[in-house]
């Protein structure tokens, strides 16, 4: 998980030009309500903490009727920034160095040279990995309700129908900071804690990993969520280009990959109408989804999706474009259109001058005294503030973090055995704020925007066996479906790679396997993927 009403979840401040540099933290810091008792500031370690740990153990998962022995290793490794210096004696332990937390499953009694491995990641930046762990293709998963608050502890965890161990091992890795991990040493937040320095931490840990398990010769995979998808584009290029190891593919799940889209916080940049436009398709299946609409419900979400892009990308983006020249009778002509479309009033649509950000709509669709999600719009709960501009929390983060951060903890010391005495960290954040400066693979930092599409299409580009799975919620307002179709559709790449892409969608949100039957569809779509993406 995941983008939280920052342009990522846990963030503070941004640091690049254009429009990160527009972003306040104090902004940011009052869009991150819903989280704020959940993250922690990144501290340095004791050096005991900074040393490698290991745990393992054993359990079965059924898939499809197929039971599946495994080896669970649950532990950190340790990892080093660029530029670290192994000839440099460091008696006093200054220079920088991380550990990052792990849990690896491998299926008992096969040989790995034979098994697919898929490393997978959340987001943030400054989330671990528990979300994806807990609720998607780990071997179990917490219950929780679909489109409401959870009930409180005692949770429940449950064999996962959907894991994915029955065509890969997987590998749950926690960003550094996070879950058990520490950083410490000098400049350790600069070290650490920026685009580039993450995916570089990341990158020396997967090296690792293939050594300590002997996985370099396995089908290998990158499954990151929400901002774990611009950290898959660097890292997936960063691999390849700086470290010759091919990777088979990489999944996108909860896709964003240039910041000029970011859903909250298009007004901040005046000029640059796309975001608006890439927003407004989800803003319509929400208001579908709760009964907003004028006139008759359509009874198919996805046809009538279609024509609300059709609409958003043709008469609405020209009105856009045209600025303060649009003619007044056309401008008020398609506040009523996008009023139909999205059950925002005329008059409120006239007055945001037709663009409308995910904060203004979340708190506007159903009154204010109602706040609609924004991980996931089918979510509801009472405002904070009737009067409020903009929503002042995510109902569906409220509602669900408790149990699936209190599961982890509770499966990991009493199944994985792993984490006594130590502290689990789901979130932190960055004092200093989180460095969106990107070196792209021409070796410039763009200074409008942070953007990662380069990143990937060079990965694609260098090597054409690459395979990429995009995957969304329609019901996600952190990162919209059709931003992530928009960017895959304007990648830098030749022609003949675009065969190489495959797109999949569903009725769900920001944690598309929140709803059951998504999880389900998701799995099918991702063991597909894997299936036909190497030859065994």
């Amino acid at each position: 998980m995941r983008l939280i009403r920052s342009i990522l979840l846990g963030m503070t401040a941004m640091t690049t030009l254009g429009m990160a540099s527009m972003v306040s933290a104090e902004k940011a810091d009052n869009k991150t309500k819903d989280k704020a008792a959940e993250t922690q500031t990144a501290t340095s370690a004791s050096d005991d903490v900074l040393k490698p740990a290991e745990a393992t153990s054993e359990g079965s998962v059924t898939v499809k009727g197929q039971t599946i022995r495994y080896q669970a290793v649950s532990g950190t490794l340790l990892v080093h920034p660029k530029g670290w210096d192994e000839t440099v004696e460091d008696k006093d332990k200054t220079q920088p160095r991380a550990t990052m937390s792990y849990t690896a499953y491998f299926k008992k009694d096969v040989p790995s040279s034979q098994r697919p491995v898929v490393f997978f990641y959340n987001g943030g930046p400054g989330s671990a990995s528990v979300w994806l762990h807990m609720g998607s293709f780990g071997p179990k998963r917490i219950v929780v309700p679909d489109h409401e608050h959870s009930e409180g502890a005692p949770y429940r965890l449950v064999n996962n129908d959907y894991s994915l161990m029955d065509v890969a091992d997987v590998v749950f890795i926690d960003a550094p900071a996070t879950g058990f991990g520490r950083v410490a040493g000098k400049d350790k937040a600069k070290a650490f804690f920026g685009v580039d320095q993450d995916a570089y931490a990341f990158c020396e840990f997967i090296k690792s990993f293939l050594g300590k398990f002997n996985r370099w010769n396995s089908p290998k995979y990158l499954f990151g969520e929400s901002y774990g998808t611009p950290r898959s584009a660097v890292l997936s290029n960063m691999l390849e280009n700086d470290n010759s190891i091919d990777f088979n593919g990489v999944i996108l799940l909860s896709q964003i990959l240039n910041f000029t889209l970011d859903s909250d916080f298009p007004n901040t940049n005046p000029g640059a109408d796309q975001a608006f436009i890439t927003n407004l398709p989800t803003y319509a299946a929400t208001a579908w989804y709760h009964n907003r609409l004028q006139g008759q419900k359509p009874a198919d979400l996805e046809k009538f999706l279609r024509e609300v892009e059709y609409f958003a990308t043709t008469e609405y983006a020209m009105a856009l474009q045209q600025g303060s020249a649009l003619d007044p009778s056309r401008k008020q002509a398609i506040a009523q259109k996008y009023s139909q479309y999205t059950g925002i009033p005329v008059d409120y649509v006239l007055k945001a001058d037709l663009r409308l950000n995910g904060g203004q709509f979340t708190q506007r669709l159903q009154g204010g005294d109602i706040t609609t999600g924004r991980l996931d719009t089918r979510f509801s709960g009472p405002s904070l503030d009737p009067l409020d501009k903009e929503a002042g929390y995510d109902p569906q983060s409220s509602a669900l973090s408790s149990a699936y951060v209190s599961a982890f903890n509770d499966y990991s010391l009493n199944q994985l055995h792993f984490g006594q005495g130590r502290e689990y960290k789901s979130m932190v954040n960055f004092p200093g704020g989180w460095d969106f400066k990107h070196r792209s693979p021409s070796g410039g930092v763009v200074p409008w925007v942070t953007n990662m599409m380069p990143d990937l299409a060079a990965a694609m580009t260098t090597n054409p066996k690459l395979k990429v799975m995009v995957a969304g919620g329609y019901f996600d307002l952190a990162t919209p479906y059709y931003q992530g179709w928009y960017e895959m559709h304007h990648l830098p790449i030749r022609k003949s790679l675009e065969q190489n892409l495959e797109y999949h969608y569903y009725k769900s949100g920001h944690m598309v396997y929140v709803n059951e039957e998504s999880l389900k569809l998701l799995h099918d779509d991702v063991s597909s993927f894997i299936r036909r993406s190497y030859q065994p």
